[in-house]
């Protein structure tokens, strides 16, 4: 069998075997305009609706990545915005310097093994955090996270769910990165030309599946399921072929329509297979103008934070979004933005 069958088949196997009735679909996309500027966007789905809120931290904070013994500890070196579900972990988030960190589910992650148990603990509820916090570049993020002097984990959610993760990173030159955890051994990737990440299967698999989609095409025909791989090489081959602008606002639309055609529909159900997840809310992250855009399903607009104008000195006030009400919110967003304690993390 030549190597074009085997990527073929080892496709139509994936796209068998990843699209399972515990299906946790959610869809990233890097969007490269003119003059710098890039957007990144997210898809956030799930069978129920998570409950999340927008935190503004300045810098200056010391903050601990655990409520166990030894946990990782830091002071945070920039004022970032983070995407807070259940108002208790960060999903993702941008910092002042653009870089941006969004985690996604991917089945296989095993976190630990018998040697990294016994490092300093850090929780999912703040491992975003901490890289932004500490991070002005993806390659400072990968140096730090290839020391790997942590151990990590976290709360269930959700009646048990665990956060089975890996992470998309992005800075503001467009340099992106994907973060796997396999049995203990963290995986760093870069993304080179590829501009779309989802969940399953892992990276290298998932390159091999979209090389093959590459060499078909994809102006005449795209596989249009909901499983993980098919939204994967649509928002790829779209983000590759759409139009190139330097206007922002433009920018983050057309990114906007490449999530749309990836995501799940809201309330999308399959008979037979209850849990199938449904896009709840997405994101995009501006990286050249930093600014943080929200757009949940079902509220009738979206909106955005601009981190150059929040104040993010040390001994700024923690500032709080809370979605739930603010349901008709079109455009910038500062301007609701109120005095909060910090969110309490779901260690």
């Amino acid at each position: 069998m030549n190597t074009l069958k085997s990527i073929a088949v080892a496709s139509a196997l994936g796209i068998a075997a990843f699209f399972s009735p515990n299906s946790e679909a959610c869809s990233r996309v890097l969007y490269k305009g003119i003059d710098s500027l890039y957007v990144v966007g997210r898809s956030l789905d799930w069978k129920t609706p998570i409950p999340t809120n927008l935190y503004v931290y300045p810098a200056g904070i010391q903050k601990v990545g655990s409520d166990k013994p030894g946990a990782v500890s830091w002071t945070s070196k920039y004022g970032a915005v983070y995407a807070v579900g259940y108002d208790g972990g960060v999903t993702e988030g941008m910092n002042e310097k653009g870089l941006v960190v969004n985690g996604l589910f991917c089945k296989g992650t095993v976190y630990n093994n018998s040697e990294t148990e016994k490092r300093p603990p850090m929780s999912l509820a703040m491992f975003v955090a901490w890289l932004l916090d500490m991070n002005a570049t993806t390659d400072e993020a990968v140096a730090v996270l290839k020391k790997h002097d942590f151990s990590i984990g976290g709360a269930t959610f959700d009646g048990g769910t665990v956060s089975a993760l890996h992470w998309g990173i992005t800075d503001a030159s467009g340099k992106s990165a994907i973060i796997e955890f396999d049995h203990g051994e963290i995986r760093t990737y870069d993304m080179e030309d590829f501009q779309a990440m989802t969940n399953d299967p892992n990276w290298p698999a998932m390159t091999a599946i979209l090389n093959y989609w590459n060499k078909i095409g994809g102006q005449h025909m795209l596989p249009g399921t909901v499983s993980s791989p098919d939204r994967c090489v649509r928002a790829n081959y779209f983000a590759h072929h759409v139009e190139k602008t330097a206007d922002p606002f433009l920018g983050v639309s057309i990114t906007r329509s490449i999530l749309v055609n990836a995501s799940v529909p809201y309330t999308y159900q399959i008979q037979g297979e209850p849990n199938v997840s449904s896009t709840q809310w997405r994101s995009f992250a501006d990286l050249k103008y930093r600014r943080y855009y929200f757009d949940i399903v079902t509220n009738m607009g979206y909106y955005f934070i601009d981190l150059t104008k929040c104040d993010l000195r040390p001994g700024a006030s923690v500032m709080k979004l809370d979605t739930s009400k603010e349901t008709l919110l079109v455009g910038e967003a500062n301007a609701v933005l109120k005095k909060s304690d910090p969110f309490k993390p779901m260690y």
